[in-house]
């Protein structure tokens, strides 16, 4: 099947089947409430700086698509409200562009976005399959992001039917991408965590956990496949470590975490910001609320839970960002 296929397929069963999965952890993590907080709400500052970005809430829109004309509407409407609201946004992989360059317009959206912190987006394991830190740097300069993810997603490409499953020494190469490109990388996983013993063998910018309790790509693909294969996606759907742990496992490197993997709420986003992660990252809320109402969709759920991280920075004590570190109730 052609990687734009896929994308469509991607798209439809992201929007039309349940594909969340496991548990985030971050229901058992409570917050430390303040009967009496100290502030004002209304001087409660969510901005931060984020690898040399500032961004006017800890927020990214994470990677969805690329690479189908359908994509192209999703990644510039996204884009235009990242761009209203000061947050980041990350675009699908592009390996697809990387490979057709008439593709390439469907991830652009600079000309909607010029101030955003901008992500670009390849797979990992394509450095075990001829790619190197030259088409790292075609992707970054094809939408001219500040930073580059590279994905890693060893369960999907398992269970995929066209998976590239080569995943030997890519730390090293991960690496020396880090080391070279010139712009900030991102490693990010896709729904199965991190752990630190993973996260210790990297020398990049960035750690994005990316969860279990959110989208679960094994999920999607059991929906694409037939007979055993969408058993086995079944039975992995839940495979990995819960993004409340694994916070807290990327943290202990002192490299700055995107926290994402079923974060849902702007309670959510306080629990893990206080966990140690500089920002959040949401995509499948994203995609959904556009599916249902485009831009309008989107602006409404972000107004929601900026409200929620305000409220929850408030009944917390904390006059910013950085205030939220361990403003977590020790359990007993």
């Amino acid at each position: 099947m052609k990687i734009n296929d896929r994308k469509l397929d991607h798209l439809r069963i992201c929007t039309e089947e349940n594909v969340e999965a496991g548990n985030t952890g971050l229901k058992e993590v409570m917050l430390a409430h303040k009967a009496l907080p100290e502030i004002d709400y209304d001087e409660i500052d969510t901005g931060i700086r984020f690898l040399g970005k500032k961004l006017s809430y800890p927020i990214i829109f994470e990677a969805m698509t690329g690479g189908v004309a359908e994509a192209a509407k999703i990644n510039r409407d996204v884009a235009s409200v990242a761009q209203e609201y000061g947050v980041g946004f990350g675009v699908g992989s592009q390996r697809a562009a990387i490979e057709d360059s008439s593709l390439e317009d469907t991830f652009r959206v600079r000309d909607v976005a010029p101030d955003i912190f901008l992500i670009a987006n390849l797979g990992a394991v394509q450095l075990n399959y001829g790619y190197s830190v030259k088409e790292c740097a075609k992707a970054v300069n094809m939408i001219g992001a500040d930073a580059l993810a590279l994905h890693i997603n060893p369960l999907q490409e398992a269970v995929q039917t066209e998976g590239n499953r080569n995943f030997s020494d890519l730390a090293k190469k991960i690496n020396e991408v880090g080391k070279k490109l010139g712009k900030p990388v991102i490693v990010k996983e896709t729904g199965c965590g991190i752990s630190y013993e993973t996260a210790s063998l990297l020398k990049v910018a960035a750690i994005d956990v990316a969860g279990t309790g959110g989208t679960s790509w094994s999920l999607v693909e059991s929906h694409r496949s037939e007979g055993i294969g969408r058993d086995i996606g079944k039975t992995f759907s839940g495979w990995g470590i819960p993004t409340a742990e694994s916070i807290r496992e990327a943290a202990k490197t002192g490299m700055p975490v995107i926290a994402s993997g079923g974060i849902r709420t702007g309670i959510d986003a306080a629990k893990s910001l206080a966990l140690g992660a500089q920002c959040v990252g949401m995509a499948l809320p994203i995609l959904t609320s556009w599916t249902v109402d485009g831009k309008k969709g989107i602006q409404d759920l972000v107004d929601k839970f900026i409200t929620e991280l305000k409220i929850s920075m408030f009944l917390t004590g904390a006059k910013n960002i950085e205030d939220l570190r361990g403003r977590i109730r020790e359990q007993h």
